[in-house]
């Protein structure tokens, strides 16, 4: 029994996010645990519980029977109260149980992959009783640990792996959302071009095409005279995309020509993660 070949990748990019992680943690000292990340409301204790409780959840593990404190003012959605479950239930613990648990989990994990034979279309169990496929949970899986690798980096002063496995499946996650961004949430005009250039340790030109209809469609081929073009490195694409700074304060990295109520309506939808 081997893990089909189509998800391998997506099993490769968790192991080199995971263990980086474990890399990153190890060594800290109880109060460094404590120290905020760029997600909302999360130190780097609660993005390395919120880790090991999606991989907990992806091993089958029952979900902990836990009520959340009525002041965690973070927290505004059904699903941000379902993530943060994994999260409060581990607020008190140790540095040393921390770190026993993620290197248990990881244990757990590399096994299970390394016997699961099912089908890429398997529908398996997702966030809130959502089904999902196996390959979409996968995906899924290794964008969200890849992001929160960066956000341990940047709460604890060590940047890298911008351009690990990782971050490659996080750029296709995130281009896969830019014609809703562009198309619907932004409104951009039909028969328009929108074109995103990104520069950095992974580059990309891509044009979302506004069909008549409304319809956005993602591309590789440049377009000629397009109604905006947005120019970013790629650490901030990924930043703004996931909702840990604002438009606001990365504009000194955004350069915005074209339309400009157009780009500043794309900019304020940019966000993809809950």
């Amino acid at each position: 029994m081997s893990l089909h070949p189509t998800l391998q990748p997506y099993a490769d990019a968790w192991t080199h996010s995971i263990e980086a992680i474990s890399e990153l943690v190890n060594p800290l000292v109880e109060g460094e645990w404590n120290r905020r990340t760029p997600c909302p409301g999360w130190s780097v204790r609660d993005v390395v519980s919120h880790v090991i409780g999606l991989d907990c959840e992806m091993l089958g593990d029952p979900r902990p029977i836990h009520t959340l404190p009525r002041d965690l003012f973070h927290v505004t959605n059904d699903h941000q109260r379902y993530m943060e479950m994994q999260v409060d239930v581990r607020r008190h613990h140790t540095a040393p149980e921390m770190t026993s648990e993620l290197e248990y989990v990881i244990i757990r994990r590399n096994r299970q992959l390394r016997n699961d034979s099912r089908d890429p279309g398997t529908k398996v169990r997702g966030p809130l009783g959502t089904e999902l496929t196996l390959t979409d949970s996968m995906r899924q899986h290794a964008f969200d640990v890849w992001v929160h690798e960066q956000d341990l980096r940047t709460a604890l002063g060590r940047p890298g792996n911008l351009d690990s496995p990782g971050a490659h499946i996080a750029r296709d996650v995130l281009l896969a959302a830019l014609p809703d961004i562009v198309a619907v949430k932004a409104d951009a005009p039909r028969s328009s071009a929108i074109v995103f250039d990104v520069h950095g340790p992974i580059e990309f030109l891509r044009t979302i095409r506004v069909d008549i209809q409304g319809r956005g469609t993602l591309e590789t081929a440049p377009a000629l005279g397009p109604a905006a073009t947005l120019s970013l490195d790629w650490e901030t694409y990924v930043r703004l995309a996931c909702g840990r700074v604002s438009p606001e304060s990365v504009a000194d990295r955004v350069k915005a020509e074209g339309d400009p109520e157009l780009t500043s309506a794309i900019l304020r939808n940019f966000t993809v993660t809950p």
